[in-house]
């Protein structure tokens, strides 16, 4: 089974765990699974979707019963079998749940380039998904929307917790399931489908911006007040849908966005909240900024055996809850933070060392995963990248955002792409190396 809220160290003391020690797909599982990919474990976190894949008839049946539509949702509070268990019904029945668990299908296969699983897998259970959405919106006036939105934990579990118009957090679930739909379609050679879903795509709202540029909860409720659930930045990570390589409209939105946390600051958050912040500052390509969040996280928010503790346990101010209820997620989204730091490629061009702090000067990593099946090996040393050495596992086009800020020498023929975008074109179990000159 995968990992739910406290994994293997749920309480046998003849007492219900925290939350039941239910699988929340609220955050809690999805953040569990985030360093898997880039962390180069793709197998271990096979259980997750071999566990999703297997429970499909029982959430389709849900699905049925509760939203009325064939496809596939997910139960946001569910049973090991996935089957509902109740909470909060913002997000323990909340209509895009599905679409958020899909990403790590999705993830699966850009990370693998296994054919077989895209085929067998990953493409059939995005289409469930898309499937359930089409049915599941209206379309009014050219536009699909959702007939309930919510934003998980804004307004907790009251009536205004659901939203007139629909969320960010929904908008951009429901953008990334039909982008993906189509993606994969596409991959597959099935136009006509690939044509269908970026037809739908064409119909989907954007986001909902503030008088500063930056991502609402909703229309009409700007980010105003601290909150512990970043789910209206979504589209900025884990999605990566929004995106400082897609230009100036999109960076302004990533600054203002994160800006507004800063602001507001972190009186209301949980501990996993500074982890994912790490991984929304170093997608702001913030090194300092990032490694501030884990640092708050790792000396505020983490017992002595280093769980998570959810609130903060030395009184340092950086939350109001000091509550001690261990969860796993806020450790696992601190080592993708890391990650981040280290490595990006969600764009499909690889980054070395994107957020690193100044004081970082000698760091190194080892076969770190790459989206397009590359294995990335890389040493900074001064301050300066030494050396780089990328393995393909699946042959292809490697783009790599070019790292070195002088001279440097690579052992392959390579191309120049919008002046700092190196490609060099790999076979099966290629090896190319990069080193300062």
């Amino acid at each position: 089974y995968p990992i739910s809220l406290q994994s293997i160290w749920t309480a046998d003391n003849g007492r219900l765990p925290p939350w039941k020690g239910d699988y929340h797909h609220d955050l809690n599982t999805q953040l569990s699974y985030w360093p898997y990919y880039t962390g180069n474990h793709l197998n271990e976190a096979y259980g997750y979707l071999e566990t999703l894949w297997n429970q499909r008839e029982t959430n389709k049946a849900y699905t049925k019963q509760y939203f009325g539509t064939n496809g596939l949702n997910v139960p946001g509070v569910c049973t090991l079998k996935g089957e509902p268990m109740g909470g909060w019904i913002q997000f323990s029945l909340g209509p895009t749940v599905s679409a958020w668990l899909s990403q790590h299908f999705y993830l699966h296969w850009k990370y693998s380039q296994d054919k077989d699983f895209l085929k067998e897998r990953a493409y059939p259970y995005v289409k469930e998904v898309v499937t359930y959405l089409e049915e599941f919106m209206e379309l009014r006036d050219g536009i699909r929307s959702l007939p309930l939105s919510s934003s998980p934990e804004y307004n907790d579990n009251r009536m205004d917790a659901w939203f007139m118009e629909m969320t960010n957090f929904d908008r951009a679930l429901v953008r990334f399931a039909f982008m993906a739909a189509s993606e994969l379609a596409l991959e597959l050679g099935l136009s006509q489908e690939a044509n269908h879903w970026d037809t739908i795509l064409s119909q989907l709202p954007g986001y909902d911006l503030d008088k500063n540029g930056g991502l609402t909860i909703a229309p009409g409720h700007p980010y105003a007040a601290s909150h512990r659930h970043f789910s209206h930045l979504l589209a900025i990570h884990p999605l990566g849908i929004i995106d400082k390589a897609n230009g100036v409209s999109d960076s302004r939105i990533i600054d203002e966005s994160i800006q507004s946390l800063d602001k507001q600051g972190s009186s209301q958050w949980c501990g996993y909240s500074f982890s994912w912040l790490a991984n929304l500052k170093a997608r702001a390509f913030d090194g300092e900024g990032a490694a501030q969040a884990l640092r708050d996280f790792a000396n505020c928010f983490c017992l002595p055996n280093t769980f998570h503790a959810n609130g903060d346990q030395t009184n340092s101010g950086k939350s109001r809850f000091t509550y001690r209820p261990f969860t796993l997620e806020g450790n696992m989204a601190f080592a993708a933070g890391v990650q981040e730091m280290l490595l990006q490629s969600h764009t499909g061009t690889i980054r070395v060392f994107p957020a690193i702090p100044n004081s970082w000067k000698d760091v190194s990593f080892d076969k770190l995963r790459a989206m397009g099946a590359f294995l990335v090996s890389a040493d900074r040393v001064g301050g300066k990248l030494s050396c780089l050495k990328i393995v393909s596992e699946k042959g292809g086009i490697l783009r790599l955002d070019n790292p070195f800020k002088g001279e440097f020498v690579c052992s392959a023929p390579y191309k120049i792409q919008n002046k700092n975008i190196l490609e060099v074109k790999m076979n099966v179990g290629d090896q190319v190396f990069f080193r300062e000159k």
